[in-house]
C-alpha cells in the first residue's frame, strides 16, 4: 500500500479490525520510510452500483464523492473523520443491502440525510442545501421548520 505522504510502497500493518457491520476490514498502517499512519479499508469487490444522476445519466457509485460532501458540509463543525466514516458506512451498507443495482442521487441523499441528522443538526442543513438544491428563502425555512418539528 503507497504511503499518502511520502509515497513509498512499503508498510506495515499495526492494526487490524473489522467494521460494525463485519464487511470491510479496517487496517492501521505505518510507512517503513517516514513513520507516519493511515488507515485503509480491505472490502469484498461487489459488482459496481450505478447511481442514476437527476439528468439521467448513471455512473458508479463512488464512496469519495460521498465522503467530499460531508466534508463540505461537516466543515468547522465538532464532527470527527471517525463519525463521517461510519456515517458513509452506513449509507454504503443500507445501499448494498437494498440489492439493488441502480440506486438514485436521492435515494443515496435521503439515506445520508437521515444518518447525519442524528450526528449534528447544522451539517445535517448544509448537506440538504446542497443536495435538495434550495432555491430561496424560503425553502430553506421549509427545511428548518420540518427539522424543528422532528424534536
Amino acid at each position: 500500500m503507497k504511503c499518502p505522504y511520502c509515497g513509498c510502497a512499503e508498510s506495515k500493518v499495526v492494526d487490524s479490525r473489522p467494521t460494525d457491520e463485519g464487511e470491510r476490514i479496517r487496517r492501521r498502517r505505518e510507512c517503513l520510510q517516514c513513520s507516519k499512519r493511515f488507515t485503509t479499508y480491505e472490502i469484498v469487490e461487489n459488482t459496481p452500483l450505478m447511481v442514476i444522476k437527476k439528468d439521467n445519466s448513471r455512473e458508479p457509485f463512488s464512496r469519495e464523492k460521498l465522503t467530499n460532501g460531508l466534508l463540505r458540509a461537516c466543515e468547522k463543525r465538532p464532527i470527527s473523520l471517525d463519525q463521517i466514516d461510519e456515517i458513509i458506512d452506513k449509507v454504503e451498507s443500507k445501499i448494498y443491502s437494498s440489492m439493488e443495482r441502480e440506486i438514485s442521487t436521492k435515494k443515496v441523499g435521503d439515506y445520508t440525510l437521515d444518518f447525519l441528522k442524528d450526528v449534528d443538526e447544522v451539517a445535517y442543513v448544509r448537506f440538504a442545501s446542497v443536495y435538495r438544491q434550495f432555491q430561496d428563502i424560503h425553502s430553506f425555512m421549509n427545511e428548518l421548520e420540518k427539522l424543528l418539528k422532528e424534536k
